[in-house]
């Protein structure tokens, strides 16, 4: 795997996280580690390789192991961002499983022999004798439900640190195998340049002490003093917390409007020169928690942007207007004007002109096009999505940041106009608390306090401004206002995902089939609406999902460690399909990483309904095998399939719950779109800051992300936030200019 211009010194801006193999702080015993090693083996056993007539790469693939060093220690570190009581619980499996009787306990019979010592602890017994019990832990359920989340935590981790972890050159071993060979462009393209686009107004926390933080933020233009009572104070218009979607739109309209604006940001900056295309590493830097998180039950795996740009960084560039109905929706049934005004047209004419959305795609990726062939095959009506980038884009790592530069996120676009009028980004800087002062009968917001990820800078931020701005996300706007002590009760709650559910299929080479790979190409373009027969709107749509090796093998079934390995070689030309629907049901988030969801079934029904859909589209499109991701590794070969056959199998297609879940057949739901946690509404009792954004409880604190719209929207949500925030913050500059935030 080439990668131009890595700095093989460890100091590289995206591989700050890596370390020698002898310093971890997972905090697992050597006993632990030995069960868990022999846990990643069961997983990920050496096994002969599939034909004799087979290459050096396949063959040492299949010789490898999940317990070769420093593989368990590195999934001990990574399983460090699960929830506490989840690690309490795997530890106290481990010290079972390193003893005969709790071995016994766990994993029963299996464990005995006819011969001296008569019972073996798990990591004695041979390595068929292991696959065994982690198949019946996977199918497990009821009064030994807990263990099937063991197997979930273990087997994720396991699986995604085999194919992400690599050595001091940036290369994996199983790479070649897989036929995984993600080339970034060629060094002339992505020279570094003498300044980044931000650099004039950045100010990176990260890199500061107190001995320069202060010097450095003078020079942006800005006032602060040490004000000896723990906080450096910063004083300015506008403060906004997040650099996404929401919050850098917010930064350019009002930093435009001569206002002196500053955005703190917890994630770090980086341009197409500092990425690295390497999974492992992009996802632990540029997404929340690492990568790692999902609802408290395990069924909803969410990834969510974590860097300078917010989701915008990190997305698949799909640039899609609001749909029509919805926005009749918002704007009747919820009662928010905004929505049915010329104003919010002309918002979203003015994004997708600043990001430069085009209408069409030169050149579809492998993914795409099976997507296009199988819906032209059954007669289905398949649009292209356009996208926030040029119709020659052709990258298929924009999900660990766009190597090309061509996708026009919120870190090349608005805040970049936000700079060149005179604000400053702070990154490496966390928001606390908002600031509050009594003002007859509301609050009224003076800033926010924020901490520094600095160890050398000994005092935390307090910056004070006219107007804050909460643009953390749908996951983290809520968090922060309940822990500053707001109490509507919509806060956190009303938590839209948009669920998804994934189809594989594969396509061996072949002159009828789509070229290229999975990685290749961009990695939305096309859209398929699933509707009932006579009905206008959607149950659901398919669109296509972008997963490296690690991504797709920790989500991938894992019936056995030889289908496994089998087909990993056939990563490259397995194509994975999503259903995805506009959910009733909704969730909370009042504390951060506290997520909680529960699906309807309308919802289970319309995303089976997806999902029957999407399969059928991999079948049509010349699949030779297909499947869900269901942990029992639900799947059908097509070689001579009748279409009765294939109904049948379809019959048994389901939407089953989460680990936790009390049936045998259980699945994880994914999510990339977070929205609705502080809803707008017309009222306090309808949502959790009024139409215009702001606070019902604290005058100048206002929302301005995708937890402010008023239900999930059906399709991918930029461009909806975006315009969102352009129109808020329009607002909140005329209040600006009419003096209602004046001190």
């Amino acid at each position: 795997m080439a990668e131009s211009g890595r700095n093989k010194n460890n100091d590289h801006p995206l591989l700050r996280g890596r370390r020698s193999q002898s310093k971890y702080f997972h905090g697992f015993t050597s006993s632990q580690i030995r069960q868990l090693a022999a846990i990643c083996q069961a997983f990920i056993p050496p096994l002969p390789p599939p034909s004799t007539n087979c290459n050096q790469s396949i063959a040492s693939f299949y010789s490898d192991s999940g317990s070769r060093s420093p593989l368990p220690h590195e999934v001990a570190e990574k399983m460090k961002r699960y929830p506490a009581d989840a690690m309490f619980f795997l530890k106290c499996v481990l010290i079972l499983l390193s003893t005969k009787l709790g071995t016994l306990l766990i994993c029963g019979s299996i464990c005995l022999d006819t011969k001296w010592p008569f019972i073996h602890s798990f990591s004695d017994l041979n390595v068929s004798k292991r696959e065994k019990i982690l198949q019946k832990w996977s199918n497990t359920y009821k009064s030994l439900l807990p263990i099937r989340v063991v197997f979930m935590m273990v087997k994720l981790m396991c699986f995604f640190v085999f194919f992400s972890h690599t050595d001091e050159n940036f290369e994996n071993p199983s790479w070649e195998a897989i036929g995984y060979d993600v080339k970034p462009p060629n060094d002339e393209s992505i020279k570094p340049r003498k300044q980044r686009p931000l650099d004039k107004g950045i100010v990176e926390t990260e890199k500061q002490s107190d001995a320069t933080l202060i010097e450095l933020v003078k020079t942006k233009g800005l006032e602060i003093k040490d004000s000896k009572d723990g906080f450096y104070d910063i004083k300015c218009d506008v403060v906004i917390v997040g650099s996404g979607c929401g919050g850098g739109v917010a930064a350019a309209v009002l930093a435009s409007s001569g206002h002196k604006v500053v955005v703190i940001e917890k994630g770090h900056y980086y341009v197409p020169e500092d990425y690295t295309l390497l999974e492992g590493p992009s996802l632990n830097e540029m997404y929340e928690n690492g990568g790692i998180l999902g609802t408290l039950d395990g069924k909803i795996t969410i990834f969510a942007g974590s860097t300078v740009g917010g989701g915008s960084a990190v997305n698949w560039s799909a640039a899609i207007k609001t749909p029509d109905d919805v926005l009749e929706d918002w704007a009747v049934d919820k009662k928010i004007p905004m929505y049915g005004t010329v104003d919010y047209q002309e918002a979203m004419e003015a994004v997708c002109d600043r990001i430069g959305v085009t209408e069409k795609v030169k050149d579809e990726g492998f993914q795409n096009k099976v997507l296009r062939k199988g819906c032209e095959s059954l007669g289905l009506m398949v649009e292209t999505i356009p996208q926030n980038a040029s119709e020659n884009h052709y990258c298929g790592s924009c999900c660990y940041g766009c190597k090309t530069g061509d996708k026009k996120g919120t870190d090349s676009t608005w805040l970049v106009d936000a700079v060149e009028k005179g604000a400053v980004v702070f990154t490496g800087c966390k928001a606390e608390r908002f600031v509050f002062e009594k003002s007859n009968d509301r609050k009224r917001c003076r800033g926010v306090i924020a901490t520094a990820e600095s160890s050398t800078i000994t005092r935390k931020l307090r910056i004070k401004a006219r107007v804050t701005v909460s643009a953390a996300g749908s996951l983290l706007t809520p968090p922060l206002m309940v822990s500053s002590g707001l109490t509507n009760r919509h806060i956190g709650r009303n938590l839209h995902l948009h669920p998804v559910l994934l189809a594989w299929g594969y396509f061996p080479p072949g002159p009828e089939m789509p070229d290229g790979k999975c990685f290749e190409g961009g990695i939305i373009t096309s859209l398929h609406k699933v509707k009932s027969t006579g009905e206008s709107s959607s149950r659901a749509i398919v669109e296509v999902a972008s997963m490296g090796p690690s991504s797709f093998a920790a989500l991938f079934p894992w019936v056995s460690s030889a289908d496994m390995k089998d087909k990993m070689v056939k990563y490259p030309r397995i194509t994975k399909l999503f259903s995805l629907v506009r959910d009733q049901s909704s969730g909370e988030v009042r504390k951060e990483n506290q997520i909680t969801y529960r699906l309807t079934e309308t919802d289970k029904e319309n995303l089976r309904a997806g999902l029957r859909q999407a399969l059928r589209i991999l079948v049509a499109a010349g699949a030779e095998e297909v499947g869900t991701f269901r942990n029992d590794g639900q799947r059908i070969k097509t070689n001579g399939l009748k279409s009765y056959d294939l109904e049948a199998f379809l019959d048994n297609v389901t939407a089953p719950g989460g680990p936790k879940s009390r049936v045998e057949k259980w699945t994880i739901y994914c999510s990339a779109h977070q929205m609705g946690s502080c809803r707008m509404g017309c009222n306090e009792d309808e949502g959790g800051v009024d139409v215009n954004g702001e606070s019902w409880e604290a005058n100048g604190l206002f929302v301005c992300d995708g937890s402010l719209l008023p239900t999930a929207l059906g399709v991918n949500p930029m461009i909806t936030i975006e315009s969102t925030a352009y129109c808020i913050s329009k607002k909140i500059s005329q209040a600006l200019e009419n003096g209602k935030f004046s001190d």
